[in-house]
């Protein structure tokens, strides 16, 4: 009888599958073997056989790319037998695999390696055993020729003539182990020292390129210490002099007369030009450090980059025209994208900014498209993992719903709503997501998917991040279902827009037709009212639930979910959407989903985070909307800004205040939440209320605070950045930013679009003592403009996508070469990835082999399943 593997243990059988047929290089998995087993055992180690993770535990500190071609084959293949035997472990315990012992047949078996880097594999669930001691380090076999010609790039970096015991070392904190490694080890930037000036011409504060004669150079004592190279050099325009602190040696190195290059920025000594730690080199046709494109790479302790472009140079020469292209030669021709050797090679020593720009071009799409792949495979085995029950809404709903609201709807409204009910229309499930600023309107395009689901007979849930913001949402669909005014969790109405004897599908389950029943479940409620409501919704006797994304784990179960909508949650993934489905005790079909967002995400973002996601914006807010007054204000003008505060107050008003930190740092000069809380409490304004809000509280307490501040138990709320997404307090009116300059645009905007949710002025005061130039730049744009999708693009500009949301976002790949701003080739590479996939679903073409290893481990480690 053939052993049925977990959905884990399948993908963890094509991955060594793979591996095995690339030859045991580590190159089954774009981001390494290791890379995978860690995301593996993290994420899924429930799933795999106790027999499969004692094989991986048996791995050497150094992990599988620490083993040889041949130890690694035998440890795949013991892998794949014991997932061929169920996975589930066997009385022999298995051997632990040491590079330092012998392996026959293997030609390197005899090397001794020193210490390896931190480990690469899989920490055990278990106790953790004893480390075994370092290898002792001793001389380093060479590879043979053959060995070259047989392992190619695969080849480990002593392969390389200027690699030693030391330098690999240095070398493997940066991930690097094989030539292969060290030709992906892309840079940073690239510095133009371009073609050579005279002395004369040099520009101060310049990054520029001499070309001179050593007149005079020597070891020079700087302070206790350090000892240093001062020379003075020139050409017939003028003499310059140049220093290199803490590097006596180079003195050695520069005899008088000797014609060199210098690279550097250029500053001023005595009426002189001078240039501290240039790069420099002997003059020559064909020079590497100076004169050209230079590439600056990541780096580590002890390694510098002059030593990283020596080694790429060997590298390069002996090794560059041997890397396997990955990419289908039909798509390369079709798109013009670079072959890969060249692509390489214009990376690290680039022969003009547009060879550079060609082969970044190339390599960013090839980081793109497994991404993008990722999210089309995500969406649509979503949609075709089980249809959905089309929910067409009638045209006279509809119509009735749209004329009774007591304000018509926006153009962009409309729109989106139109994309949103179109969805619904169809028998594969909806999965958009909305943007839309705050105040846009997005809860009334929300309302019309709940509608279209309540006519068809079906249950509908709408889920937020917290218990307050699902209360406001409770509320908000009682005055929009014209629901009775009961303070319970329980609500019932009969909405004029829903006509039971013109929709033959509504309430045919109803002992009373016509009526719509709204419920709240919160963790506040009591455990009757809990079960009660509970077994309410498994019965279909509830047509809308709202409460938090917790009502798709636990015991709830609902009789005919249609449609869920998740609001002001970033990361709602596909785990989250199967439990969805899962909540439809009886039916065999997958609930409509959409989700909404205020804050603004920049296209390509939203193309790269939520790429398995249709996306509407919600672009236009709806007319008589006040703006909202912003005004920077300097440290000289912090007692206006605290006594127009308090005329606020006075007037009935309520007010923020926001800090960047919970308590004071010795690092960080900015305001802290709890003194401020305390300065303001006990100087400023003893007489009015104040309640603190951060995020070390418990969930509960943040919770209370928040009540009270909502019902106008507290005049002011001093809060951290926990308040960015919070609550509707429309008696609000002024937002005072401590630190301003301590956050992105994107943030600095939701904050305030906390206020100016009433009918009277809102103010948003940005409080920044000593901004950078950059910071002031951000603090002028929010004064400039409220519109939340410039402020978006501009942040991440600024920014840079990884701190878009204030926070690194574990979900964010990590892109070494492509940039988030490249909206053109983000969306060719999405188009490329819904052509692909059209012509073959499930990559099984040869030539698509590498780009469906890519996308199998990327399923279960680029994008993390916790969002």
């Amino acid at each position: 009888m053939p052993t049925t593997l977990t959905p884990a243990e399948e993908r963890l059988r094509k991955v060594l599958e793979f591996e095995r047929q690339k030859g045991c290089t580590d190159r089954g998995v774009a981001t390494g073997l290791d890379s995978f087993l860690q995301n593996l055992l993290r994420n899924d180690a429930p799933d795999v056989g106790s027999g499969v993770v004692a094989q991986v535990h048996a791995l050497p500190d150094g992990g599988y790319r620490s083993l040889t071609p041949l130890k690694r084959k035998a440890w795949l293949e013991g892998l794949l037998t014991e997932l061929k035997s169920g996975g589930g472990g066997s009385d022999k315990r298995p051997v632990p695999i040491r590079p330092d012992v012998a392996v026959e047949g293997d030609p390197t078996s005899n090397i001794q390696r020193p210490p390896s880097a931190p480990s690469s594999r899989p920490a055990p669930i278990t106790k953790k055993a004893p480390s075994r001691p370092p290898t002792p380090m001793t001389r380093l076999r060479p590879y043979t020729q053959e060995e070259i010609r047989e392992i190619g790039v695969e080849c480990e970096l002593q392969a390389l003539k200027r690699v030693g015991a030391s330098l690999l070392q240095k070398f493997e904190k940066l991930g690097v182990y094989t030539v292969r490694d060290l030709l992906l080890l892309f840079p940073r930037r690239h510095v133009d020292y371009g073609d050579p000036l005279p002395v004369a011409m040099l520009k101060l504060g310049a990054e520029q390129t001499v070309r001179v004669r050593v007149w005079s150079a020597r070891e020079r004592k700087m302070g206790f210490k350090m000892r240093s190279t001062e020379a003075t050099i020139g050409d017939s325009s003028g003499m310059m002099q140049a220093v290199w602190f803490n590097q006596p040696w180079i003195a050695k190195q520069l005899p008088v007369n000797a014609e060199i290059v210098l690279s550097g920025r250029v500053s001023e000594y005595q009426g002189r030009p001078k240039m501290d730690n240039p790069e420099w080199e002997v003059w020559s046709d064909d020079l590497l450090h100076t004169g050209r494109l230079v590439p600056i790479y990541p780096l580590t302790q002890g390694l510098q980059n002059r030593t990283i472009r020596r080694v790429m140079q060997e590298a390069l020469e002996r090794f560059g025209t041997r890397l396997p292209e990955t990419l289908p030669e039909d798509m390369r021709n079709r798109l013009e994208l670079a072959p890969i050797t060249d692509a390489v090679a214009q990376m690290h020593s680039p022969t003009s900014y547009p060879s550079l720009e060609w082969a970044r071009r190339r390599l960013a799409f090839e980081e793109l498209l497994p991404i993008q792949l990722t999210m089309q495979v995500r969406r649509r085995h979503f949609q075709r993992s089980a249809p959905a029950e089309p929910a067409p809404i009638s045209g006279a709903t509809e119509q009735a719903y749209i004329e009774g609201l007591p304000f018509a709807l926006t153009g962009a409204q409309q729109r989106v709503l139109f994309d949103v009910l179109n969805d619904m229309r169809k028998p594969v499930p909806m999965s958009r997501l909305v943007q839309g600023d705050v105040g846009s309107g997005k809860t009334v395009i929300a309302a019309g998917a709940l509608i279209a689901a309540i006519e068809n007979g079906r249950q509908a849930v709408m889920m937020a991040p917290t218990e307050i913001l699902a209360e406001q949402h409770f509320r908000t669909l009682k005055q929009i279902f014209g629901a009775n005014g009961s303070e319970g969790p329980l609500a019932t109405s009969r909405p004029a827009f829903l006509d039971p004897t013109k929709s033959p599908l509504l309430f045919e389950h109803r002992a009373r037709p016509g009526e719509i029943r709204i419920a709240l479940l919160t963790g506040s409620l009591k455990a009757k009212e809990k079960r009660d409501l509970y077994q309410m919704i498994e019965d279909g006797e509830i047509d809308i639930a709202c409460g938090t994304h917790a009502l798709i784990q636990g015991g709830v179960k609902f009789n005919d979910l249609g449609v869920a909508v998740v609001d002001e949650q970033h990361r709602f993934g596909v785990m989250q959407r199967a439990a969805l489905r899962e909540k439809g005790a009886e039916a065999a079909h997958t609930p409509h989903m959409l989700v909404m967002t205020a804050t603004p995400i920049p296209r390509t973002l939203a193309l790269t985070l939520y790429g398995d996601l249709d996306i509407s914006v919600v672009d236009e807010m709806p007319p008589g909307r006040q703006q909202i007054k912003t005004t920077w204000v300097g440290p000289d003008e912090r007692g206006d800004a605290e006594r127009f505060l308090r005329g606020e107050i006075d007037k009935g008003h309520q007010a923020f205040v926001i800090c960047p930190l919970v308590e004071e740092s010795e690092t960080l000069d900015v305001k802290a939440a709890t003194v401020e809380y305390d300065r303001l409490r006990t100087t400023v304004y003893p007489d009015l209320r104040l309640e603190l809000l951060h995020g070390r509280m418990s969930g509960k307490v943040k919770e209370e605070t928040m009540r009270r501040f909502r019902d106008r138990q507290a005049d002011i709320l001093v809060s951290t950045a926990v308040i960015e997404v919070g609550i509707d307090i429309p008696n609000a009116t002024v937002m005072m930013i401590e630190g301003a300059d301590r956050f992105g645009l994107a943030q600095l905007h939701q904050f305030r679009g906390r206020v100016g949710r009433g009918d009277a002025q809102s103010y948003c005061l940005l409080l920044s003592d000593e901004p950078s130039e950059e910071a002031q730049k951000r603090l002028t744009l929010m004064e400039d403009t409220t519109d939340g999708f410039k402020l978006a693009e501009a942040d991440m500009q600024m920014r840079g996508p990884g701190q878009f949301f204030g926070t690194k976002q574990s979900g964010m790949p990590g892109l070494k070469v492509a940039r988030l701003t490249d909206v053109k080739l983000i969306e060719l590479t999405r188009k490329e990835a819904e052509r692909l996939l059209d012509e073959d679903p499930t990559l099984s073409r040869p030539d698509h082999q590498d780009l469906k290893v890519r996308v199998d481990a990327m399923v279960g480690s680029i994008i993390d399943e916790e969002h």
